[in-house]
């Protein structure tokens, strides 16, 4: 989907024309596909397979459905739109649920709902909707195909997430799986779990992989070698499941920090 979209929100007969602004923005490092003798770029070429992969320009490609072996009917991109509806070209909101009733694995991407016109209304919806913690549920075409939508304010700012339907979610092949546990493990388990809690801070997580790579290329570029970090793993990892338990209590208690004294002024 695109960085950005214009679109507009229908909330009952109240009209709201937005934009949507992508929330993430791309993080990877490119890397191009070179010769390994010359060190040329490689070009990828669309061919027709059937005309001795003869080069065939954007121009002259067609989206085609193959309804039986090598029989297509073509689809252009009027067909698309013929068969969509004004309800498709806009958000609207079919209903309003609670938030906690969303699982997170239906989330997709998220972006920013910013008004083009009618912000009185734009900020009475935000507002109503905060205050009530409800998320707006809707469906509609971002791009080429139909998505299901949630509508949700936070701090203020009303988000955008495009969600998966039910019907693309995978059965998760370990759902069935059970396992009788002594008392003593499970409280083990948990007394770890509450040790290691803490507030989600999201700065203090960063792309450390990308920083070391960011460093590797810098000392590539310099003639610099890189030297491989060391993968030794911990040779005292308990295979026992109690005595994991055990060390990695301990392990947990020895490293929570002490909490600070309040310092005179």
């Amino acid at each position: 989907m695109a960085q950005s979209y214009k679109t507009s929100i229908n909330f009952g007969l109240v009209y709201i024309p937005v934009a949507l602004h992508a929330v993430v923005k791309p993080n990877d490092i490119g890397f191009n596909m070179l010769d390994k003798k010359t060190k040329s770029r490689v070009q990828y070429k669309k061919t027709c397979v059937d005309c001795n992969n003869r080069e065939v320009k954007q121009a002259d490609i067609v989206k085609g459905y193959q309804y039986e072996k090598d029989k297509y009917v073509i689809f252009e991109d009027e067909d698309f739109e013929k068969i969509k509806t004004n309800k498709d070209r806009t958000i609207s909101i079919e209903g309003f649920i609670d938030l906690a009733e969303i699982d997170p694995i239906y989330y997709d991407k998220a972006y920013y709902v910013v008004p083009e016109k009618a912000v009185k209304a734009f900020v009475l919806l935000k507002m109503a909707m905060e205050k009530e913690n409800k998320v707006g549920i809707a469906k509609s075409f971002l791009g080429s195909k139909e998505t299901l939508l949630a509508l949700r304010v936070k701090n203020g700012e009303m988000i955008l997430n495009t969600m998966f339907f039910e019907e693309e979610i995978k059965v998760n092949p370990a759902k069935n799986i059970d396992e009788a546990l002594s008392p003593k493990e499970l409280s083990m388990a948990k007394e770890i779990i509450n040790s290691m809690s803490s507030q989600f801070v999201p700065e203090s997580y960063r792309d450390e992989y990308r920083l070391r790579l960011v460093e590797a290329i810098e000392k590539k570029v310099n003639g610099q070698e890189i030297v491989a970090l060391d993968k030794n793993r911990d040779s005292s990892r308990a295979i026992d499941l109690m005595d994991a338990l055990e060390k990695t209590l301990q392990n947990a208690s020895l490293k929570k920090k002490p909490a600070k004294k309040n310092e005179k002024r």
